[in-house]
């Protein structure tokens, strides 16, 4: 599997949750209520979701682990397990607690000072340190992957619908296509582009008719993870 230095990594979560958030700062309260590229959800659940995952980080690196890890970055992916049931309770869960949250630039500047809390943490972890998170060990350098690839993704559902939106940082999006590329086993097309790779890799977008004749039945694979 090909690696990053754990500062690397650490640079690498701090630029997808500031590019996140800049994407935010240019938004008002009737832009909280848009449509995402997530299906159900309006802006200001997409965020209260970001703010939890920032929050799980923030116990993550707090949660040091003398255990073997049992994931890395594209495992935790490759392995994670996906429960319809569960993760319809997870949406509705995170709609209601949205909702309770008014204030729009509340909901913001709370989901701000999580974020660089967490990028803080991130910058003083070891890299080569596990933490315990969701059930399993991951090395530091690993989880702060994992974030980056979550919150990029994240933020592509974000922009889907407003135009003018700031996107995802590159190294963010590079990052999203070295996971789906390992995941995948083989490389992209070479005219996909990282963003384009990372909406098709996730369920995003679907794949023309004439890139699924170039694929064959690589078509077969997608998406890689949702």
């Amino acid at each position: 599997m090909t690696t990053r230095s754990g500062p690397v990594r650490a640079d690498l979560v701090r630029e997808s949750w500031a590019a996140f958030g800049a994407a935010l700062d240019g938004l008002g309260d009737d832009d909280s209520w848009a449509a995402t590229g997530r299906t159900g959800w309006a802006v200001r659940d997409l965020v209260h979701h970001g703010l939890e995952d920032a929050r799980r980080a923030l116990v993550a690196l707090h949660t040091p682990t003398t255990a073997r890890p049992d994931r890395d970055a594209v495992s935790y992916w490759a392995e994670r397990e996906h429960d319809p049931v569960r993760d319809a309770e997870d949406r509705r869960a995170d709609r209601v607690a949205a909702a309770l949250v008014r204030d729009w630039e509340r909901l913001r500047e709370l989901h701000a000072a999580t974020v660089r809390a967490a990028a803080h943490a991130a910058g003083h972890a070891g890299a080569g340190a596990a933490v315990r998170t969701e059930g399993h060990v991951l090395r530091v350098e690993d989880l702060l992957s994992t974030l980056a690839v979550a919150t990029t993704v994240r933020h592509l559902d974000l922009i889907r619908h407003l135009d003018g939106t700031p996107g995802p940082s590159a190294d963010g999006l590079a990052e999203v296509r070295r996971v789906l590329t390992e995941l995948w086993g083989r490389e992209p097309l070479e005219h996909w582009s990282d963003e384009h790779f990372a909406r098709i890799g996730t369920g995003r977008a679907e794949p023309t008719d004439e890139e699924r004749a170039l694929l064959g039945e690589r078509a077969r694979d997608l998406p890689l993870l949702r």
